[in-house]
């Protein structure tokens, strides 16, 4: 498909947190697991502060837990065993009952229809949403990033989504929220991006300088790609 301004593109792929709902949403859900367990996602926010900028690794998940070990001065399988109950199962369950952002359902089903292939590829695992809105028949390829060994913005995880849909880098389309993580690198990977504005961005017209596309709503990102 020919897009305007951004030449040919094959496939659109997507983040999830704070792209496919409100980021927010999860806050405000959750606040009482994020309070109960605050020391813990303090060592866990720093953890991952300083994996964001780390090269592809072997077994992410092990190194993660030796770093908060080392932070929560217990053993590395405590720090697995932590890591698993608080974050990925204990933020499992707030995702049930999670709406995603208004005409996020109608965009893939049109990108679908329209022969575009589709992808998510998020910092957290997939399969910690659940059925992901009714999204997972819509696409292609769903991968995590910490699977694949690198966090955003390592163009690593771009580039291995690329040879999973089998779509050179630069007939990608990557949507995201995050300039640090999604814009910079899928930009660093060769791909193109449209940036997720909030309303108060969008409100003031703070477009992101180096993505290709900035938007507010999937209506007008559906009018840019497929009109």
């Amino acid at each position: 498909m020919n897009v305007k301004g951004l030449g040919e593109i094959e496939a659109v792929a997507f983040d999830i947190d704070g792209t496919l709902y409100d980021q927010w949403r999860i806050h405000v859900a959750a606040v009482f697991h994020y309070v109960a367990h605050g020391i813990f996602f303090l060592h866990y926010g720093l953890t991952r502060h300083e994996m964001h900028g780390s090269e592809a690794l072997q077994d992410f998940r092990k190194v993660q837990a030796e770093k908060m070990a080392v932070r929560l001065h217990c053993s590395v399988e405590k720090a697995e065993e932590k890591l698993n109950k608080i974050v990925y199962n204990g933020l499992k369950p707030f995702f049930v009952k999670m709406p995603c952002i208004k005409n996020v359902p109608e965009t893939f089903k049109k990108f679908k229809e329209a022969g575009l292939k589709i992808a998510l590829l998020s910092d957290f695992p997939p399969e910690q949403k659940g059925e992901i809105w009714g999204l997972k028949p819509y696409c292609d390829v769903i991968l995590g990033t910490e699977a694949l060994g690198a966090l955003k913005p390592n163009p690593h995880s771009f580039t291995e989504m690329s040879k999973q849909l089998n779509v050179s880098p630069e007939k990608i389309l990557f949507v995201g929220n995050s300039k640090k993580y999604d814009v910079a690198g899928s930009k660093a990977a060769g791909m193109k991006c449209a940036y997720l504005m909030t309303p108060v961005k969008a409100f003031f017209g703070r477009k992101d300088k180096y993505a290709d596309i900035s938007f507010s709503t999937y209506r007008q990102l559906q009018d840019i790609v497929l009109n």
